[in-house]
């Protein structure tokens, strides 16, 4: 739980930039999606070795 300290003289609008930005470094929404579905480690690393062969070939294409 993340807990944002008002300081005094603050306004409110600030304190949400800062909850926000909190929430964002923590990757808290990040981790809220990936935990909706459960992906099997062997299929997490499928996608990942795809992602990793796109990137391979796509700088390939682009040093030319």
């Amino acid at each position: 739980m993340l807990i944002i300290n008002l300081k005094p003289g603050e306004h409110i609008d600030r304190a949400l930039k800062r909850y926000k930005q909190k929430v964002r470094k923590t990757k808290q929404i990040q981790n809220l999606r990936e935990r909706q579905q459960f992906t099997k480690p062997s299929a997490a690393r499928r996608v990942e070795l795809a992602k990793a062969k796109y990137k391979l070939e796509y700088e390939r294409r682009n040093e030319e």
